[in-house]
Formats: C-alpha cells, structure tokens, sequence
C-alpha cells in the first residue's frame, strides 16, 4: 500500500534529481556576453569601442582609412608611443622615449588623439601612460609590448615567433591595467607596420582590430618640423589615418610640426578625431 507519506518522498526526490541533472547539463563555461580576457572591457557608463567583423576565413580585420564624407570630414592623427623591449639600459643611461610636451600641445589646442603604446613604454613611463590613458581626450590602443616584428624583416627589428605572438599583445594590455590606464581600446598596431597571414591568423582569437594608415607623416628621425608639416598636409584625405610618433629620441621635430599641421587642417575644414571614430564610421558604412 502507497502510503500519502511515501508519494511525497518519492515526489521531491525526483524533483532534486531533475534539479541536478539541469544544473550539470545546461551551466554554460561563461555569459555570452563576457570580455575576452585579453580584451579591455568598457568601463561602467560607457558603450565598448566599435571594431571591424573578422577577415576571410576569421583573419584578425585590418583598418587604415575610413570612408570619406564630404560634410565635416575627419581626420585621425595617431602617435606610436615606441619602446623596444631590450632598450632599457638606453632608457637609463637617459635616452628618452616619452615625450611630455607633444601631449601638452595637443591638450592644448585640444585635439582627440589615438596613442598606440608598447607595454615597454607603459612600464618604463607609468605615470604617463596612466596620465595620457585617463583623459577623454585621447585613447590608448596597443603596439604590443616588446616592440618586435611579427613578420621577418622589418625594418631591423628582432622577430617574435608566431606562437608568442598573442601573448605578447596580452602582456601589452596588461601592462597598461597595472599603470592604471583606463581608456583602453582594442585595436592593436603592428610593429614596423608589417604583417601577414600568418600574423592575422595568430591575433585573430584577441579579437582586436588592427589599424594601419594611409598618410606616413616622415616624423621619424626627422629634425625638420616644417618639412613633417608639408608632408602630412599634403597627403591627408578625408578619412585619412595619420601615423606619427611620441618619442623624443626617436622623433624630435613631431611636436613643433603639430603646432602647424593642426591649424591648417581646421581651416581647411577637418575634424581631428580619434581612430575609434574613424572605425564607426567604417563600420556603418558596412
């Protein structure tokens, strides 16, 4: 005889094995929704930087000009902010990579910037970098953090081998958390500006989105500012992606060849926008 007693029991045993067995089978490894732990996560309040859809076969998207517009069109200047991994002794024998007036100068005349930073110079100039990566004027994207090629020959520098090459660019995001840098974007610069397949397809599980350019600004080792200034004005296009640099060992006339470049873009009826808004733009345009 079924007993009321022994109904109950038998009833909430099944429900716990029911319980269990949804519990086991559905718990998924992480929300949708989550950051890839590589990634910079967008920070309360604000919507998370807009990136390019992968390549063909999942390559990692490469970026280098948005599409022109003819009512206020814009344009992007970008500053590498360099430091190769074994130049420390350089850095304490008092070579500087940083250069503080450059970012004085464009606070200044208040212009959004985009700053694509090695972990080196994150670590060698902290306070800065966490400085330069707290202002809404600007954004930090990521230049990996050894400064090496991920292709062979390029430009002298040393190679990273390709199975080191995603570590490298995490290590870069992460040296900027520790320096408290806080406007971090997914984008990432290679090296030297060299890249292949095989460079595509080793970053594409980060995520990021790389941006190149399309106007050279010759800054580098450069000790004429004027001659920057007619170089840049006379390449730049709307939508156009300007490559400079923000070491003043490295590139010592870039600043005095902002004080020109600037204003004469203005008046010729350009916005100067960060890369992040270059991309949206491509990205609607899609």
């Amino acid at each position: 005889m079924i007993t009321r007693t022994s109904t109950w029991t038998s009833l909430l045993t099944l429900l716990a094995l029911g319980a269990a067995l949804t519990a086991c089978g559905s718990a998924p490894d992480a929300p949708a929704s989550a950051p890839r732990p590589d990634r910079p996560a967008a920070p309360a309040g604000r919507t998370a930087p807009p990136t390019l859809a992968p390549g063909p076969q999942g390559l990692t998207p490469v970026f280098s000009k948005a599409p022109a517009r003819r009512e206020r069109p814009a344009v992007a200047l970008t500053f590498d902010a360099d430091m190769t991994a074994d130049q420390g002794p350089r850095a304490t024998s008092g070579e500087r990579f940083d250069n503080p007036a450059l970012v004085a100068t464009l606070r200044r005349l208040k212009v959004p910037a985009t700053f694509f930073m090695t972990g080196r110079w994150a670590e060698e100039y902290p306070a800065q970098a966490r400085d330069i990566g707290r202002d809404p004027l600007f954004e930090v994207a990521n230049h990996s953090y050894s400064h090496y090629a991920f292709t062979a020959d390029c430009y002298g520098l040393p190679t990273l081998p390709r199975e080191r090459m995603r570590a490298d660019v995490e290590r870069a995001f992460a040296a900027f958390r520790r320096a408290g840098v806080t406007r971090t974007v997914p984008y990432f610069r290679f090296p030297g500006g060299c890249y292949d397949r095989a460079a595509l397809r080793a970053l594409a599980p980060g995520g990021v989105t790389a941006v190149q350019w399309d106007v050279v600004s010759g800054d580098a080792f450069a000790t004429d500012p004027d001659a920057v200034a007619r170089q840049v004005l006379r390449e730049v296009r709307p939508g156009s992606v300007v490559v400079m640099h923000c070491t003043r060992s490295a590139a010592p006339a870039t600043e005095r060849a902002l004080r020109r470049i600037v204003p004469e873009l203005r008046e010729r009826g350009f916005r100067l926008v960060k890369v992040s808004e270059q991309i949206d733009a491509a990205r609607a345009r899609n």
